[in-house]
């Protein structure tokens, strides 16, 4: 269990979308300070965050960050990249160029900061995933996030010893700058939020965030022609 009260979170791409509704929410909840990175620190614009620069596939940027925010116990890796790239079409550049942000930033962030979240008594790591971890429908970005998923899932074996709970948070369509081309039904980023945060409380292995990752995680077990209609022509 971990309690929000009174805790040092950072939240990486913290200025918009699912990260900026984290930081509000963490406030809302009694956290004592939130670190809220972006690129451009100054698109942060919650009054009470600590804007922090951060690009989390330079390791020298992240390098940066940790040095300045060891006071940390609640790491969240929000940050990513929608490049949506075809594995027979695209450059693979910008397959890589997925990964580089999806994959091996959240994983070169959390490295950087378990010594920071061990010092300070162990603490909490929420990684963001999606429901296209577990449906490949967007090339390079499934990709991305099944590999991000896997990851999760490791380190949660790897840092439960060492007091670091892990919890992966699931989401399909939410209502951000990302979805704003799609008609579809979406969830609200305050929405997502809450319910990511009473995962973290309640020490959640995974909080599903909608109808649609409760579905399509519930289908993995089926037929793939279940979950790929096309497959049943």
């Amino acid at each position: 269990m971990t309690t929000l009260q009174g805790s040092v979170a950072l939240v990486t791409g913290g200025s918009r979308g699912i990260g900026k509704a984290l930081v509000a929410a963490l406030y809302e909840r009694g956290a004592k300070k939130v670190y809220a990175t972006a690129r451009d620190p100054r698109t942060v614009t919650h009054p009470d965050a600590v804007p922090l620069a951060l690009e989390v596939s330079d390791p020298a940027s992240v390098a940066a960050a940790a040095a300045q925010a060891q006071d940390v116990t609640i790491l969240i890796n929000n940050a990513g990249a929608s490049v949506n790239a075809n594995f027979l079409d695209s450059p693979v550049d910008d397959v890589r160029r997925e990964f580089e942000t999806n994959f091996y930033g959240p994983l070169l962030v959390t490295r950087a900061f378990v010594p920071v979240l061990e010092r300070n008594g162990g603490g909490h790591l929420l990684n963001v995933h999606s429901v296209l971890s577990w449906i490949g429908l967007a090339g390079s970005y499934s990709a991305s996030k099944a590999a991000f998923w896997s990851q999760t899932n490791s380190l949660r074996l790897d840092l439960t010893p060492r007091g670091i709970d892990v919890t992966g948070l699931h989401v399909g369509y939410v209502d951000t700058d990302l979805t704003a081309g799609i008609d579809a039904p979406k969830s609200t980023p305050e929405s997502v939020a809450a319910q990511a945060l009473d995962g973290i409380e309640s020490g959640a292995f995974e909080v599903l965030a909608d109808d649609i990752s409760r579905q399509v995680k519930a289908g993995l077990s089926a037929d793939l022609a279940a979950l790929y209609p096309q497959l049943a022509a």
